[in-house]
């Protein structure tokens, strides 16, 4: 695999094994260069000396005979042969150890560039392991960040809408003891001052009273909520529950209290109205809770709450008698819904109804069968058109690399050659 880096001066891409090969080279023709030149002025030197050395023979022999100097010749022809013998075998025998140490100098180099490639492709893996765990590491921060931050702000969410509960029932109070105080001004004096001698206490717990009763009309408007007359001893309401067919499944008496402390007798006066009433479910709605209650719950058979409970508690008091009720009239014929159902399995509706489910069935199967075998022959023809694609490319792959070299081009269709895995499965 060839490892591409970029120059530090231009930033021009190339492949680190081109340069440094390109690079041996170089300096390979460089040194074989001065080195035939260094042998060749040797050469030229030993010819020089030797012929100063054959004039001066010359001079001294001119006086010899002429087999001397056929003798002479023919010396001259042998120690010329054998200092070109010997110059010949020690330039080859030069060259050749040269050779040698460059191309042991190239393994060597070869050998540490690899070493290098494993060492750079190691360092990348850590640094791509760190990478991820950062960005897992951030994700996972930011989860918990977003979680808390709806948690928060679920938490604010909700105490704002007490405290905007609270409020909206404050003025819902405080709007209806203005209009009984506007009512009260239309009447007479006397009936004025006698009203605030007794003090407001009296006219808090009769806003209470009318607030509650326009509340349980208006979440249950197919309930009939009456209201005790005043003056009558027990409770102050009495709400008539009726299911979807308007059926009455139940009664529930309530009791308003705005009194400053709670006193254990209401509910024995309540409990005891429950019974003549013939009530299901009594409830109490005060300002001050018992010692014991810090917010609404159960006591001795009857149930407290504050005014901005008494809605949820009315929902689950009304499912819950409505789903006893039903409970009960679903025991009442047995017998005969048993034998009704019977009819209904054996008859000829459910048979044709069950039918038409089964043919639905059946068809849609066939269907996806069709195009589950039809999906298989189009996979298995595209599979066949792949692997020719893949046994052309190898043939491909495989002349160009006996004629390059295995190195020189990256002719792999898919990452790490794989398609070679392909092909032998």
């Amino acid at each position: 695999m060839s490892t591409e880096i970029k120059c530090p001066q231009c930033g021009t891409p190339f492949q680190m094994e081109d340069a440094v090969a390109e690079d041996y080279k170089k300096e390979l023709r460089e040194k074989m260069t001065e080195y035939l030149k260094q042998k060749e002025g040797e050469h030229k030197k030993a010819q020089e000396e030797f012929l100063r050395k054959e004039q001066l023979l010359q001079q001294q022999l001119q006086q010899k005979d002429t087999d001397y100097i056929n003798k002479l010749t023919d010396e001259k022809l042998k120690l010329q042969k054998s200092l070109e013998e010997d110059l010949r075998k020690s330039i080859q025998s030069d060259f050749e150890n040269r050779l040698q140490l460059l191309q042991q100098s190239n393994h060597d180099n070869e050998i540490k560039l690899k070493q290098a490639r494993e060492k750079e492709l190691e360092f990348l893996k850590k640094e791509q392991t760190l990478k991820n765990r950062e960005q897992e590491m951030e994700i996972r921060v930011q989860q918990e960040l977003l979680a808390e931050r709806k948690k928060i702000t679920e938490d604010v969410r909700k105490l704002e809408e007490q405290r905007i509960t609270a409020k909206e029932t404050e003025y819902q109070m405080k709007m209806k003891e203005l209009e009984l105080q506007l009512e009260g001004q239309k009447r007479l004096v006397d009936e004025m001052k006698r009203k605030a001698e007794q003090g407001s206490m009296q006219m808090q717990g009769e806003v209470q009273e009318l607030l509650l009763e326009e509340l349980l009309r208006n979440s249950f408007p197919f309930d009939l909520v009456e209201e005790v007359a005043k003056g009558v001893r027990g409770a102050d309401c009495i709400q008539t529950i009726r299911n979807q067919f308007g059926q009455e499944c139940g009664k529930i008496i309530y009791e308003s209290k705005r009194a400053q402390h709670f006193s254990n007798d209401w509910i024995e006066k309540l409990k005891a109205e429950m019974r003549a009433r013939g009530a299901e479910v009594a409830v109490i709605v005060t300002q001050a809770m018992p010692k014991d209650m810090a917010h609404f719950g159960e006591k001795q058979g009857v149930w407290i709450c504050s005014f901005a409970e008494v809605n949820a508690l009315a929902h689950i008091m009304r499912d819950s008698i409505i789903r006893v009720y039903n409970a009960s009239r679903s025991q009442e014929n047995k017998g005969d819904k048993m034998h009704l159902l019977y009819d209904y399995l054996t008859g000829q509706e459910f048979a044709e109804q069950w039918k038409a489910i089964r043919e639905g069935f059946l068809s849609m199967r066939i269907s996806i069968q069709k195009e589950r075998d039809a999906m298989e022959k189009l996979w298995k023809a595209r599979e066949k058109q792949l692997e020719k694609v893949l046994i052309n490319a190898s043939h491909v792959r495989g002349s160009i690399e006996g004629i390059a070299g295995q190195d020189s081009i990256d002719l792999n269709l898919l990452e790490d050659g794989r398609e070679d895995n392909l092909l032998d499965s």
